[in-house]
């Protein structure tokens, strides 16, 4: 088998993170842990608007991991010395799981492991593809865990200290059920027996701030339950941390989804943490979410071709198994954070298969919306994510509005601006937070009760969504801008279709949407866009 030849994993490169400093070899006695992602056995079929969803055993059975294949990585694991760990879903969720030292490690994917420093931590990484033996790298999708660095940022933040910015000087906050009633989400419905999962790459959440924070607000608080990954946990510590993002999420998705259960899926902040992560929360049978909410991100060009394409393929399966994807596209507006002077788009956000939320700015008297525009508070303040992707072509849902090639970003938008932000309890202080994050979780509520109204899962929303006539279901964002890109009439790369109209989007899914009626609304949104272009 030492002569076997060898194939490199496509994807797989790695380049130094900025300011990083090479310090020298991992010891080769160090303990690592990895993921390694088979392909499915058949590919996918086409997430559609036909609305096709399968149970998990025939998932399993048709798309999963052949058990043939499974028994190979078991043998090569046998072969360089590692561990097979097994949790017994490696044919559902395609992951198996190999412990060795890092020395075999090396030998098994002919790298090198080397340790690094950096301003934020230091971290593991290698350099060059990985490679495995050619019968092995043919059936495999993804090696995840040899690089170790942080990959995320939670997309929260703290109200400061009041701006300059005219009109924007003024800060108000609301409550999450407030936020509700003026986006008008269905008052009847109820949510029990339904689960929001909700990604954690760090922090945690205090069960004392869940029942306060709650019987602060009258309402019932929801049973949480947090589900270990790579073996991260519930771990709160103080406000500052990514507690913050922990207790967004679950106080406004409890809040505006009365009834639902939670399960909070903490994994480390890596590569192989995020990929486990959501692949474990797609496929848990215990807590069974229906909806998965993710306020975690980066720009895609922190990602590997690796990390995007195996994120893409479980958010592919979501849509297959009935769970919906809300995904936070970022709180640094076009530029995502990068200094390179390009538009960047926020990944997750920009994967085809997960519905993209940007943020607003919502003001509001005596229960009505009395203006909304594009979150932009500056360099300081924040701005919503948005733009084109450069890794994802414009999937055909967004053919009649997109015109450029990327996947446009968002899909959606919610109040997000930290000067009109959510008041919220973490780590018994009250603070009042926004950030793209907290569209997540609140469009992430609104699916289970739309779920709950229409009897069934709504699982890929995005061709549902773009085919209803903005109107009926949508309020349109057409004030403000992200930096390089402006509001408009119809869809934009600020706000995508706009902030919910949550009772008229459920009456027009009730009613499904004739194939005249969508090919008249997408040629009219494409007119609309094109005219507003031509300014």
């Amino acid at each position: 088998m030492s002569n076997a030849k060898r194939i490199a994993l496509k994807g797989t490169e790695h380049a130094s993170l900025p300011g990083a400093r090479a310090i020298g070899p991992t010891d080769p006695h160090q303990l690592v842990e990895i993921s390694v992602v088979l392909k499915h056995r058949q590919p996918l079929p086409r997430p559609g608007s036909e609305g096709k969803q399968i149970n998990h055993s025939d998932f399993a059975r048709t798309y999963g991991a052949d058990p043939a294949q499974i028994d190979k990585i078991r043998n090569f694991a046998r072969e360089n010395n590692l561990h097979m760990l097994e949790r017994g879903d490696e044919a559902l969720r395609r992951t198996i799981t190999l412990a060795g030292t890092a020395a075999a490690m090396e030998k098994a994917f002919s790298v090198e492991l080397v340790e690094y420093e950096h301003p934020d931590g230091s971290y593991r990484s290698y350099t060059g593809p990985i490679q495995m033996t050619e019968d092995c790298a043919s059936m495999v999708s993804g090696v995840f865990g040899l690089d170790n660095r942080p990959v995320a940022q939670p997309h929260f933040r703290y109200r400061g200290a009041p701006h300059s910015f005219g009109t924007r000087s003024t800060s108000i906050s609301y409550t999450p059920t407030q936020v509700a009633k003026l986006y008008n989400f269905p008052q009847d419905a109820n949510a029990s027996g339904q689960t929001i999962g909700i990604i954690a790459l760090g922090g945690g959440y205090r069960t004392a701030d869940i029942r306060d924070y709650f019987q602060s607000l009258g309402l019932q608080a929801p049973a949480v339950r947090s589900v270990v990954i790579n073996h991260a946990n519930n771990r709160p510590t103080t406000p500052q941390s990514a507690d913050g993002e922990v207790m967004l999420d679950i106080e406004l998705a409890g809040a505006v989804a009365q009834g639902a259960a939670i399960a909070v899926y903490f994994a480390p902040n890596t590569a192989r943490g995020f990929q486990d992560a959501v692949s474990t929360a797609i496929h848990d049978q215990l807590n069974k979410p229906s909806v998965l909410s993710i306020s975690w991100g980066s720009a895609e060009a922190n990602w590997t071709p690796q990390s995007m394409e195996n994120f893409d393929q479980v958010a592919q399966e979501a849509g297959l198994l009935g769970i919906t994807i809300t995904a936070a596209c970022g709180d640094n507006g076009c530029c995502d954070g990068m200094t390179d002077g390009k538009n960047h788009v926020d990944f997750p956000a920009s994967c085809p298969h997960v519905l993209a939320a940007g943020g607003t700015r919502l003001g509001a008297a005596n229960g009505t919306v009395q203006g909304e525009t594009v979150w932009n508070d500056g360099t300081h303040g924040g701005a919503t994510g948005g733009g084109y992707s450069t890794v994802f072509p414009r999937p055909e849902w967004q053919a009649a509005v997109v015109t450029q090639s990327g996947r446009g970003v968002p899909d959606v938008a919610a109040n997000a601006d930290p000067e009109t932000g959510y008041t919220i309890l973490v780590d018994g202080h009250q603070e009042v937070v926004g950030g793209t994050s907290a569209a997540a979780p609140l469009w992430a509520g609104l699916i289970v009760l739309l779920n709950q109204k229409l009897n069934r899962r709504l699982g890929f929303v995005n061709p549902l969504f773009y085919a209803i006539d903005q109107a009926s279901g949508f309020r349109d964002i057409n004030l403000g801008n992200n930096g390089a890109y402006t509001a408009s009439y119809g869809w934009d790369p600020c706000t995508g279709n706009g902030t919910p109209l949550g009772t008229q989007l459920l009456q027009a899914l009730q009613h499904g949407v004739p194939a005249t009626a969508t090919s008249q609304s997408q040629q009219q949104k494409r007119t609309e866009h094109a005219a507003v272009s031509a300014r």
